[in-house]
């Protein structure tokens, strides 16, 4: 697991983003540190992000902000996740370090924006209608 106590927020030097993604939510504090990157799933346990999200496309997803902002290993990360899957919680914390690196350095505005990084992806599940099966799909009409 790792040394997930080792992180303290403190207000002072801490940059905060909230990221969302469908149904995820993702609570995000960036500090200065080594790189380090830290999820607090809903049920409570606190991991290292590679151990939670498995997938090296979901990292990668997650340090884009990094990389674009060449701050590659300068911010330890701390997030905690709620709701939807991992892919959008991993969408929700990539947007919630964006917002923080933002909010941390407004200078970083104009490389975040032109990678897309600051734009909420709005496109969520669409609501079940009355007299339907589901969102779209229909009863089937029978004549007789």
């Amino acid at each position: 697991m790792g040394s997930t106590k080792a992180i303290k927020i403190d207000p002072k030097v801490a940059k905060y983003g909230t990221g969302r993604r469908k149904e995820a939510v993702a609570r995000v504090w960036i500090l200065p540190g080594s790189g380090r990157l830290f999820v607090k799933s809903a049920s409570g346990k606190e991991w290292e992000a590679k151990e939670y999200f498995e997938r090296d496309i979901l990292i990668a997803k997650i340090v884009r902000p990094f990389e674009v902002t060449e701050t590659s290993g300068k911010f330890d990360v701390y997030a905690t996740v709620k709701g939807s899957g991992k892919p959008a919680q991993a969408e929700a914390v990539m947007y919630g370090i964006a917002k923080a690196l933002q909010e941390y350095n407004p200078e970083l505005r104009p490389a975040l924006k032109s990678a897309g990084l600051l734009t909420r992806d709005a496109r969520i599940k669409e609501r079940k209608k009355y007299a339907q099966m589901g969102a779209r799909a229909k009863y089937r009409w029978s004549k007789r």
